[in-house]
């Protein structure tokens, strides 16, 4: 609803020049128009993946401010199975960047967790402790794990963008 408002009020602006709107897989729009007798496009993401960062251990973090929320990848929930145990770290903890944090345990395996960043654990999700299957179900939304502050800033730059993170699981499926 909230794209459809957004790209309401983007062809109000651009109605004379709308050439082209297009939706792609995974949910991206691409908006089209001439400007000026150039083509100019905009294009959006789904809005979680665009704020989100990866690490090569398939956790990701959502930078709000100085906080960070993490969780892991649909690639990793999928490899997973349905979790059954979330073992999550006490609030206060302090974590180095790729620290193990914590563990998932599901019907085929249990997975440890790393930090993506370096910082002090602000909040878990408590509700993974009676539905750890949130996880599966919604592991970019109701299913993240943990809550931290950001430390050091500079260490997102070392992580992978939603493109580049779908580059590296397709060099993990050659």
């Amino acid at each position: 609803m909230a794209m459809r408002a957004a790209l309401r009020c983007l062809s109000a602006n651009f109605s004379s020049g709308l050439t082209q709107l297009s939706a792609a897989s995974r949910g991206s729009t691409t908006l089209l128009w001439r400007s000026c007798g150039s083509l100019r496009t905009l294009s959006t993401s789904p809005v979680l993946s665009t704020a989100l960062k990866f690490t090569e251990k398939h956790e990701w973090v959502k930078v709000e401010g100085e906080t960070g929320t993490v969780g892991i990848s649909t690639y990793a929930q999928e490899a997973l199975g349905d979790v059954v145990y979330c073992g999550l770290p006490e609030v206060g903890q302090r974590l180095e960047q790729m620290e193990e944090f914590g563990v998932l345990e599901s019907v085929k395996a249990a997975s440890e967790l790393y930090s993506p960043l370096t910082g002090e654990v602000t909040e878990i999700n408590k509700e993974l402790a009676e539905n750890p299957g949130l996880v599966n179900k919604s592991c970019y939304e109701d299913g993240w794990l943990i809550k931290m502050t950001i430390e050091k800033p500079e260490e997102l730059d070392g992580l992978m963008d939603q493109a580049g993170y779908d580059k590296f699981i397709k060099s993990l499926e050659e």
